[in-house]
């Protein structure tokens, strides 16, 4: 028996806003049961609006955090914070009525120059937006330790290499995980304040290095049976299960990045040649050859699979309402929960991109080959997975002196 959706009356000042909000949550998707609680919700945020004399264009995220900060107290446990929200703001910003709050500038003097190098990584450097907040991230402490040991003052005009060196062994000692990318972003730091001319002299040479040791372990790919074992395990008779498969085979058969897979769109498929674009790391792109029992799984998710209320024209999104484009992080976690289904343990994404590579070489490919599919930039890069190939290996090994005695 299908449960009959109860819709709730709004009254108050987002009254006039119900029929048009039922028609968007139907439009991106949502099942009635589902609608009828955001349109619930909606009635019980209009009422606590007009019991504070408010209106529908005073619903700051201030006053957003107040009402859900009522609710909580009052003893209700479902739908408690502001994500629950954020349908029916984004629609009511869509229409205009609520206005996105204007950004605050910095306060501290820390922040205002991370907003100024914020800028440069994007604009003068064209990193992306990922990279430039890690970046800012890791560079933070540095600023903040140099404010402390300046009594609130931002002193870089005095900086010496001495210093950015004491700073890069301390945290080396705390957080040794992290240190090399730190560096990297220390580096792009110091960079930055000698061509705004805060320092007078490029003190980005005075970044030690951090020791560390390339292509030093073995590839840690899963062997045919146990990629076999992670695509079965995908139901094809469902549509998450299909959407899941042509992930899962975009990754073990191509080699393509979580990103990439996240980023892949409509357009970049081009059916009549058989290719495919690839978006990689740097902006890069490449055309690929698509191969046939890849394809095939698209076209099985897109259709019979992909919702037809998708938004945009990424081809893999979310299994529920609002079907919004999957991340990268959300690929990934495609990649654990189907190998934990299958039983072979903890894998990334990443796993499967050296599975493909270890079973191009065993196939009769060459390194050449395999680092064009996996577009790496250096041959050293693609030149690790020849650890894997023994046979080949053993040829070239010298004997043990100790045997020719």
């Amino acid at each position: 028996m299908t449960a009959v959706p109860c819709w709730a009356q709004v009254c108050g000042p987002l009254a006039g806003y119900a029929e048009g909000f039922r028609a968007e949550l139907e439009r991106l998707g949502y099942t009635p049961l589902t609608a009828a609680v955001h349109v619930r919700l909606m009635a019980h945020v209009s009422r606590w609006l007009a019991r504070e004399g408010l209106e529908a264009s005073e619903l700051s995220p201030a006053v957003v955090d107040a009402y859900f900060a009522e609710r909580r107290a009052v003893g209700y446990v479902g739908h408690v914070t502001g994500r629950a929200l954020r349908p029916l703001v984004s629609y009511l910003r869509r229409l205009g009525v609520v206005v996105d709050p204007v950004p605050v500038a910095p306060a501290s003097p820390v922040e205002r120059l991370l907003a100024r190098y914020r800028h440069w990584q994007l604009v003068e450097r064209g990193l992306t937006e990922t990279t430039a907040e890690l970046n800012m991230r890791l560079v933070r402490p540095f600023l903040l330790d140099r404010l402390g040991a300046r009594d609130g003052e931002l002193d870089l005009e005095q900086l010496r290499a001495g210093e950015v060196t004491v700073f890069v062994v301390a945290y080396g000692q705390a957080r040794p995980r992290s240190v090399k990318r730190m560096v990297s972003a220390l580096r792009s730091l110091l960079g930055f304040l000698h061509v705004e001319g805060i320092t007078d002299r490029p003190l980005a040479t005075a970044v030690p290095s951090v020791a560390g040791w390339r292509q030093t372990g073995l590839p840690k790919a899963l062997d045919a049976d146990q990629v076999s074992a992670v695509l079965a395990c995908c139901d094809e008779g469902t549509a998450t299960g299909r959407r899941d498969l042509a992930i899962l085979t975009l990754l073990s058969r191509m080699g393509l990045r979580a990103g990439e897979v996240a980023a892949l769109r409509l357009d970049d498929i081009d059916w009549r040649r058989g290719e495919i674009i690839v978006r990689g790391k740097g902006g890069r792109c490449a055309r690929l050859p698509l191969p046939a029992d890849v394809g095939e799984r698209i076209v099985a998710y897109l259709v019979d699979g992909r919702p037809v209320a998708a938004q945009g024209r990424a081809v893999f999104v979310r299994a529920q309402a609002p079907y919004r484009p999957l991340r990268s992080n959300a690929v990934t976690t495609v990649v654990v929960w189907a190998a934990r289904r299958a039983g072979v343990g903890l894998v990334g994404a990443h796993r499967l991109r050296h599975s493909a590579a270890t079973a191009m070489l065993r196939s009769g490919g060459s390194l050449i080959e395999i680092g064009q599919v996996l577009r790496h930039v250096r041959p050293l890069t693609t030149a690790l997975y020849a650890k894997v190939e023994i046979e080949a290996l053993r040829q070239l090994a010298q004997p043990w002196p100790g045997e020719l005695a």
